[in-house]
């Protein structure tokens, strides 16, 4: 009920401002009678003490309140009230996205705020939050790669995953096996309906294990039809970590940009070097812009005409009216 309240609009307004009249005639109309003589004198007053007001007396004061009703909604339906009804079709054509991210020890350098690993989360939170019509899954590599959460809509259970990362705490032995972590990310994504399928690949190394060629992982992602857009992560030159357990240790930058940089053009998608942390944050934003997910949406409007009620009302009330008036009040001699 209350959303029919909400929905009514009027197509002719000005009428409205007429309802500023009623008030002054009905205060006219019992001026007027106030000032009436009598029609009657009792002989005495003391005669009409305990006396009922009789009903006709009643019907009449209460006349030009109805005949007030009656002239109403006779403008509001001049006005022309109307319920706007809107009704949208969404038709959305998502896409199915892997996030396959190194989470080897070097992914701990502090390079970035507060260390590379933290940081890549930090963007990669704030890109799923703007995909809410995707399917994203996370696949994670080391020595090793893993599927930590398959592509869902559930962005909140891949959230939380994503939350809970942590290098050289994710029982893979270390490494960077960017084949494996390319290999396992389309092997979740092959067989799936989506039209539109991606693998965002991070590193900040050069592929140095695994039993999967990273070229031979690009291959099947192109004969799948599955973009991959890769990103170098850290600084050219040197950065100090802090490793689990305890000590300080210094890594020099060996990101295998060649292959990065091949990968993607294999597989049509585009390679991005990320030295800081607004050059992330601008590669995110980027990726986003060139997948960003098709919606359709087809709106229907209606409006109905509800002014044959208040019509109705003004001819009941005034129709009442006469019938008192004329018919129950017999009109003095």
């Amino acid at each position: 009920m209350k959303e029919f309240y909400n929905s009514i609009v009027f197509a002719d307004k000005i009428w409205l401002w007429a309802l500023l009249v009623i008030p002054i005639l009905l205060g006219y109309e019992y001026l007027y009678n106030s000032k009436r003589k009598p029609n009657f004198i009792l002989s005495k007053f003391d005669s009409s003490k305990g006396a009922s007001t009789p009903f006709k007396v009643w019907c009449l004061r209460f006349l030009p309140i109805i005949r007030s009703i009656s002239i109403a909604c006779l403008i509001i339906a001049l006005a022309r009230p109307q319920t706007s009804f809107s009704n949208e079709k969404i038709s959305s054509e998502g896409i199915d996205i892997i996030m396959a991210m190194d989470v080897s020890l070097s992914m701990l350098a502090e390079d970035m705020t507060p260390n590379r690993v933290e940081r890549a989360k930090s963007e990669a939170r704030k890109f799923i939050l703007s995909r809410n019509d995707d399917r994203i899954g996370l696949v994670i590599f080391a020595g090793e790669s893993f599927t930590l959460c398959p592509a869902t809509t559930d962005h909140t259970v891949l959230l939380n995953q994503l939350k809970d990362i942590k290098c050289g705490d994710n029982q893979l032995k270390d490494g960077t096996a960017i084949g494996m972590g390319l290999g396992t990310a389309v092997d979740r994504l092959h067989d799936g309906e989506a039209k539109g399928k991606v693998i965002i690949l991070m590193t900040d190394g050069a592929n140095n294990t695994g039993d999967i060629d990273p070229l031979t992982a690009a291959d099947l992602a192109k004969k799948y039809h599955i973009r991959v857009y890769t990103i170098g992560l850290g600084n050219e030159g040197t950065a100090q970590i802090h490793i689990p357990g305890g000590g300080v240790a210094t890594i020099n930058a060996d990101i295998d940009e060649g292959l990065l940089k091949k990968i993607a053009a294999q597989t049509d998608g585009k390679y991005f070097r990320a030295d800081n942390d607004n050059k992330l944050k601008s590669i995110y934003k980027e990726i986003d812009h060139l997948e960003k997910t098709k919606i359709q949406v087809n709106a229907f409007h209606h409006k109905g005409e509800k002014f044959y009620a208040f019509a109705i009302m003004s001819i009941i009330f005034l129709m009442l009216e006469m019938i008192l008036k004329y018919i129950y009040i017999k009109p003095l001699p």
